[in-house]
C-alpha cells in the first residue's frame, strides 16, 4: 500500500548573487560551516560530487558527542545556479530551487518528511539550517 508523502517547503532570501549562493551551498569547505540546526551541533565533514548520479555525505554531530548521523544521498538533477534534486539514503526526495533576483537569491527547499519526527520539528530544523546558510553567505562578503 502506497502512502502519500508529506512535502514541506522552507525558504530564505539571501543578499548575495546566485553564483556566490550556489558556491557556498555546494562547496564542502563552506558546508561544514553552516550545516547544523543549532549551536550545540556541528558538521565535522562533508563530501559532495555535484553531478547527476554523484553522491554527497554530510556528517552531523552533537557537540557533546551524544549523537551523530550521516546526511547522504544521490543527485537526480543538477542545473547550475538554478536547481538541485536528490534522493536521500532513505529514498525521500528533495528539490532545491535557486531564484536569482537583483543582487539577491531566493533559495526554496522542498523535502519529503520522514516518520520519526513531527512535520513541524522537521520544518523547524530544515529552516534553521537554511537560516544558518543565509548567515554564512551574508557574513562573508
Amino acid at each position: 500500500m502506497e502512502t502519500t508523502k508529506t512535502i514541506v517547503s522552507v525558504h530564505v532570501i539571501i543578499h548575495a548573487p546566485v553564483e556566490k549562493v550556489w558556491e557556498y551551498f555546494n562547496s564542502p569547505e563552506y558546508i561544514v560551516k553552516w550545516n547544523f540546526a543549532s549551536d550545540d551541533w556541528f558538521s565535522p565533514s562533508a563530501t559532495n560530487d555535484l553531478r547527476v548520479g554523484g553522491k554527497f555525505n554530510y556528517r552531523m554531530e552533537a557537540k557533546d558527542g551524544s549523537f551523530g548521523f550521516d546526511f547522504y544521498g544521490v543527485y537526480d538533477e543538477v542545473i547550475e545556479n538554478e536547481l538541485i534534486e536528490y534522493t536521500l539514503g532513505d529514498n525521500r526526495k528533495v528539490k532545491i530551487m535557486f531564484y536569482a533576483m537583483a543582487n539577491k537569491t531566493e533559495v526554496v527547499e522542498n523535502f519529503e518528511t520522514e516518520e520519526e519526527n513531527t512535520v513541524e520539528l522537521q520544518r523547524t530544523g530544515w529552516q534553521a539550517i537554511l537560516d544558518n546558510f543565509k548567515k554564512q553567505v551574508e557574513n562573508n562578503k
